[in-house]
Parts: C-alpha cells; structure tokens; sequence
C-alpha cells in the first residue's frame, strides 16, 4: 500500500470500506449544492459515448450542481443540434458558444483577439462558474471511465479549508501505460529542471502525480484569478496561478482510480507533438515568472538524459504488469518533444477576472444569440 504525501497534501484511495469518512462525505455531497462545474466541449463530443457517460453521472449527483456550464466550440450549422442534445439532460446547463460571432467582437474589442483553444472556451466559463457557486469544478468530456463521485472527491478538500484540489489517476489502457505527454515530457523536464534549480516553484511543479488531468476544484476567488493560456496550456498555467494564491499548503491532490481517455496521434500540431510545444510554453513561462534562470542551450539534452532514465524504469514497470512496451517508440517522442523546450515568446494569456474588461453578464450576452431572441424566457439555457 503506498501512502506517500508529497509537498501538497496527497489524498489517496486505499480501497478500505465506502472511502471518505460520513462526516466529509456529508460536507462534500453538500458542496455540490453550491458548485458550478464547468465541462467543455468541442464538435467531436457532440452525442459521443465518452461525454454522454459524463453528463448523464453528473445526473446522478444528488443534490444537483448550482450550475453546469458547457463552453462549446462549433461551426454555426452544429451548435443548434449540440444545444438540443445537451437539453436532453436533466441538469442546469448553461451552454456557452465559445466561437460565437458576439465572443470574438467581445474579445476583439476589449483587445484579446487571438488564437483560440480549450484555454479560452474554460476561460470564458470560469467568470460566469464563479458567480454561479461557491466553487467551481473542470473536467474534461472524455473519460470514458468518468464516475460523479469524482466531483465529490475534488470538493472534499475544499470543505477541509484547501483552495486548489486536483485530480490524478492512473492512465492504464489495453494492456498499455498512456498519460505520454506527462510522463515522456512534462515529468522529465521538470525533474531536470530540479537537478538544476533549487527554486520552490519548482518543487510545486514537481509535486503532482498528474500534472496535465484536466480534473481540477477551485474556490470560486481562485477560479477568478486564473489567467488562462488560450490553449493546451491551460492545465500547466493553473499549476502557476494556484501557486501564486493557494501555495503548497491550500493545494491537495486525489486519487480518482483509474481514466480511460481518448488517445491523439503523437505528430504534428494536432498531436502530442503539437501539444507538447504549448505546454512547454506555458510551464517555461510560470517557472521565468518566479524567477528561474533557465539555460535553453542545455536544457534540451538535459531533458532527453532524464526521459532516458525514465524510460528505464517504464519498461521494467510495463514488464512487472505484462504490459506491452515499446522503449524505440518512447525514445522517439523524446527526440519530438525536446524540440518543444524554447523561450516562451509574448504572452497571450487571458487575464484574471477580477481584472477583464468586461463582465461575466456580457460573456453570457455575447455566448448565448438565442437568448436574445426569447425575450422574457424563463430558459436557463
């Protein structure tokens, strides 16, 4: 049995009776009352196994969430369709069209024009989520393996006076490991990184089991002090915000078992590969912020010399499990992802909202057109 706590509070699920205690199970099934969760969405979650198993857990949840907002990217010719779909559920959903002619005149005129991604669709969830509950809960639409307790249990920490709780697992899936992107590029580049630089930034980072689940629990303050990198940035960017204001002692981290996920391809931009150069870009960025010196001549063989190591010890945990392994094909994403460790370049990250130019009522305004032609609804869509 491993019990390990790291620099933040780990909590684990050891498998022993019905899991939280009755007095924190009360308080986190009570918690849900109060929380906004936010889930989003792009067009190939549209009627998809893996987001209906989500949204129809999230129907189990007793009481009912305060609010479930789903920002949606789609064309204009599918968003009709995705809207009904989403009002089969019986929840408070609260459907946001991210790519809406309205948000991008919104953040054209306010100055934020710019590229666009799951960092901007959760941004513009997180100002309305934040008034809508006392905390706020991110997750991704793509677990097929997804349970409503997960809510519960990322809540947990937050009745126990934590402001930041994230959610790890194991990503093991037919008969092999997964979760590459963290465990072939995030993992070795913070631990050289560590060899480096006594700094605690980095040991925050380095704390985490899964730096890069999208299953994140924040309070509703903290939700609106994230700046939020456009795209998949995004997770690497909270780890650096949440430093900012929750600090190893407001941050836990739980055990949610095990995530079967959809997989990308590893090449090109819309892979791992592409992947890898955004997070890369996010995690360099938190880290030049705190004041860590980095050497961007050497980091990148640095990087490779401890992915190396790591891949050892991967192979003989695959063989331990009779897992199926391939070191060449591990070592190749090595060589793809070292390319990615670069100086992050300008900063395009969306701001805090307590410091937007606009508020989450336009946000909603610009999101949601068909709002404004139900004068007088009732509609919570």
């Amino acid at each position: 049995m491993e019990y390990v706590q790291e620099r933040i509070a780990t909590l684990h699920e050891f498998g022993e009776g019905d899991g939280m205690s009755e007095a924190l199970a009360r308080d986190a099934a009570a918690a849900v009352g109060e929380t906004a969760i936010v889930v989003p969405m792009t067009a190939r979650e549209y009627e998809s196994p893996a987001a209906e198993r989500v949204l129809g857990e999230l129907e189990r949840l007793e009481p009912s969430p305060a609010a479930v907002f789903v920002p949606v990217r789609a064309a204009a010719g599918e968003i009709g369709a995705f809207r009904e779909w989403l009002d089969g559920f019986a929840l408070p959903i609260r459907v946001l069209w991210c790519n809406a002619p309205g948000v991008d005149a919104l953040l054209a005129e306010a100055g934020l024009a710019g590229d666009f991604g799951k960092g901007r669709d959760v941004w513009l969830a997180l100002g309305p989520a934040a008034d809508g509950g006392d905390a706020v809960v991110v997750h991704d639409a793509d677990a097929r393996s997804y349970e409503g307790e997960h809510v519960r249990r990322l809540l947990a920490p937050l009745t126990m006076e934590y402001d930041f709780s994230k959610g790890y697992y194991a990503r093991v899936e037919r008969g092999r490991l997964y979760g590459r992107l963290f465990r072939l590029f995030y993992e070795p580049l913070v631990r050289a990184l560590a060899d480096t630089h006594d700094a605690p930034i980095v040991d925050y980072l380095g704390a985490f089991r899964y730096a890069l689940a999208g299953e994140f629990a924040v309070t509703d303050e903290l939700a609106r002090r994230l700046r939020a990198p456009r795209a998949w940035g995004l997770e690497v960017g909270t780890l650096g915000d949440a430093y900012e204001t929750a600090g190893f002692g407001g941050t836990a981290q739980v055990d949610l078992g095990r995530h079967e996920h959809d997989h990308r391809a590893v090449a090109g931009d819309a892979g791992l590969e592409g992947m890898s150069r955004e997070v890369a870009a996010a995690l360099l960025r938190v880290l030049e912020e705190h004041g860590v010196d980095l050497d961007y001549e050497t980091l990148p063989e640095r990087y490779r010399a401890v992915g190396d190591d790591l891949i050892d010890g991967y192979r003989a945990d695959a063989a331990f499990n009779d897992l199926e392994y391939d070191p060449a094909d591990e070592r190749d994403q090595l060589a793809r992802y070292a390319g990615s460790i670069a100086p992050p370049g300008s900063d395009a990250r969306l701001p805090r909202w307590t410091e937007a130019p606009f508020t989450p009522a336009d946000v909603l305004a610009a999101a949601r057109p068909w709002q404004n032609r139900r004068i007088g609804s009732r509609s919570q869509d």
